[in-house]
């Protein structure tokens, strides 16, 4: 046989062969000199398929990439070919093997995919840090749930949060009544969107039964907060210690379970924090922690304190980057683009500026900064302020004096200055005189408060255990460790239990409930019928059938020029009114209000002492004349 008749049958035998499918990329390289071998041997595969069914294939069968490269013997060709073919994958099929055997003298590579996300989400949970805080998260959330619609006693704060929600499912706008740019909308927006947990857990009063969609943030923020405290270079151990240290704590217990603006916000910048510390140090990582820093402002405005320390993580996490600027960059644009569009919807709106006859985001800030009445100072006797920081200490001293001291200590080590950064920006504005203090605000602060603690233990036990190079830590040391544990845990428990108790068995939202249950049953004309109420049972009686519009809060009275104009009589014009610890508290601003408490008679009162409600009947009402 002539040597181009060999040519044409070996082609005709390759051209025969399978060819790669279109989703696999073939890299040949040139292999070394073959050694010498015994006929036992076979071309060397890639680990991934060494156990695949040998070849078939003649092993001495060559391609026309040899026969060129014999065509020229005086000239050392490198070959480096890279296939895709464009075939349909159920058309072919071939093994990496086969291709090694139709090119004798080279090796393949296989490009290796990337794990799917599913399977990298699952293995994470699988993993001995996600059973960890898997277990401890259902743990602390059965703690919250248990007893959550019984205590505590619903607040005028949380039906307020809640009705603006609800008008935002139904299409109403932005609150139930007009929006006046006191807090940034975005919490009570994602509230709308948790609507369904409620509803298919609970039919009870609005408010105690809302809460239940507060456990979807719990959770978020709780595998955060040991995410948060992993990447603060937090063992295990420590990091659980945090999430239990916050969790259990009955001042989160108390306060987190309530519909509050600041648990959404805390969340989404332990997620910006999160993101900052990212070891992989993507540019994206960068820019959604601006863009989560701008949505945990725009849920509540005071998360804007706590942004150095954002800004520190990210410094701190893009050390070894060489890109910091690109990183910092990132972080800014995606901070500006979604804050900035709070002060553009209200521009798009002719609200930005003050003005006559409408409301504007620069009034509201006006109002909260300068306007507002203040709380007093922390350490004046019988203040505001003063009050708010005891009822905190009544409920925990172990994590709030605790944390603040950790914090201090915290200060001075790189990997633990973040949260500690976090803490004492928040504690200088709680301190500062005459600003406003609210009783949520500790929210903010109390993950920051159990990670400082955490990092400082894990410090602690870290000395102890260290023992010169060389040399095995004593027995003694352990022992004495593993006793003030268990101390520590006796003295916290016992601190605890009353605080806990007291919110897995208390029912202070009883009144609430007989109060809406008697509106409902005992009042005949519902349609007609108007009532001045707080935003606890707001909701309620709008469910129930009374009229939207004739269901007023207590503040829009006398605060919103709409809801006056409707009572050209004044208190007259009102049929009943709900007497409740919040309207009898912010009386004074409010001449109407204050009216209708002085002229109106009490029907039924539920409850005894200073939180009692009280259902008054007003002499003279259009019911009356009816």
């Amino acid at each position: 046989m002539t040597t181009s008749s060999r040519r044409r049958a070996r082609s005709r035998s390759f051209a025969k062969r399978p060819t790669p499918p279109r989703d696999i990329a073939v890299t040949f390289h040139p292999a070394a000199p073959p050694e010498p071998a015994t006929p036992a041997d076979e071309p060397v595969l890639d680990a991934a398929a060494a156990d695949d069914p040998p070849s078939t294939a003649e092993p001495g069968a060559p391609i026309d990439l040899a026969e060129e490269a014999e065509a020229d013997a005086e000239t050392e060709v490198e070959v480096e070919v890279e296939v895709e073919v464009e075939v349909e994958p159920a058309e072919v099929e071939v093994h990496a093997e086969e291709v090694q055997a139709a090119v004798p003298e080279t090796t393949v590579g296989v490009e290796e995919r990337p794990e799917p996300m599913r399977a990298r989400l699952l293995r994470r949970l699988r993993s001995p840090g996600g059973l960890l805080v898997t277990g401890i998260t259902a743990i602390v959330l059965f703690v919250h749930a248990w007893n959550i619609t019984g205590f505590p006693a619903a607040s005028d704060d949380e039906g307020t949060y809640l009705a603006q929600a609800w008008a935002v499912r139904q299409g109403l706008g932005l609150g139930h009544y007009t929006y006046w740019y006191d807090h940034p909308p975005l919490a009570w927006i994602q509230l709308a969107a948790f609507s369904w947990l409620p509803a298919a857990l609970s039919d009870g009063l609005a408010v105690p039964t809302g809460r239940y969609a507060m456990l979807a943030v719990t959770a978020a923020i709780l595998l955060l907060t040991y995410l948060l405290g992993r990447r603060l270079g937090l063992p295990r151990w420590a990091a659980a210690v945090a999430v239990l240290c916050y969790g259990l704590s009955p001042l989160a217990v108390t306060t987190q379970r309530q519909i509050y603006l600041d648990s959404f916000a805390v969340a989404w910048l332990l997620g910006a924090l999160v993101l900052a510390l990212s070891p992989r140090r993507h540019l994206w990582h960068h820019v959604a922690a601006g863009a989560a820093a701008a949505v945990a402002a725009l849920c509540k405005e005071t998360m804007i304190v706590a942004l150095p320390a954002v800004v520190l993580a990210l410094w701190q996490g893009t050390a070894r980057n060489g890109v910091r600027a690109f990183s910092f960059a990132g972080f800014g644009s995606g901070l500006l683009l979604v804050g900035g569009f709070y002060p553009l919807f209200a521009m798009l709106n002719g609200e930005l500026l003050p003005g006559p006859g409408h409301v504007s985001l620069i009034g509201a800030w006006q109002f909260q900064l300068h306007s507002r009445t203040g709380s007093g100072s922390v350490f004046t006797a019988g203040s505001p302020a003063n009050t708010v920081v005891g009822s905190w200490l009544y409920y925990d001293v172990v994590l709030l004096a605790g944390g603040v001291l950790a914090a201090a200590v915290a200060l001075a080590v790189r990997r633990l200055r973040v949260p500690a950064v976090a803490v004492a920006l928040l504690a200088v504005v709680a301190l500062r005189p005459g600003g406003y203090l609210p009783t949520m605000y500790v929210i903010q602060a109390l993950p920051f408060l159990a990670l400082c603690l955490a990092g400082v233990l894990a410090l602690a036990v870290r000395h102890g255990l260290t023992g010169a190079p060389g040399e095995q830590v004593p027995g003694w040391r352990r022992a004495v460790l593993l006793g003030l544990a268990v101390l520590a845990v006796g003295v916290v428990g016992v601190r605890w239990s009353g605080g806990v108790h007291r919110a897995l068995t208390a029912r202070d939202n009883t009144p609430y409930e007989a109060a809406a249950a008697w509106l409902r049953e005992r009042v005949p004309d519902r349609a007609r019928t108007r009532v001045v109420v707080d935003d606890v049972i707001w909701l309620d009686l709008v469910r129930d059938g009374f009229p939207r519009e004739n269901v007023l809060w207590f503040y829009k009275v006398d605060l919103d020029a709409k809801v006056a104009a409707e009572l050209p009589r004044g208190w007259r014009d009102v049929d009943y009114v709900v007497s409740t610890p919040a309207m009898r508290g912010d009386r004074a601003p409010l001449p109407t209000v204050d009216a209708l408490l002085e002229h109106s008679d009490v029907l039924a009162t539920f409850g005894a002492g200073s939180d009692r409600i009280e259902i008054r009947w007003v002499p003279d009402s259009p019911a009356d004349r009816r």
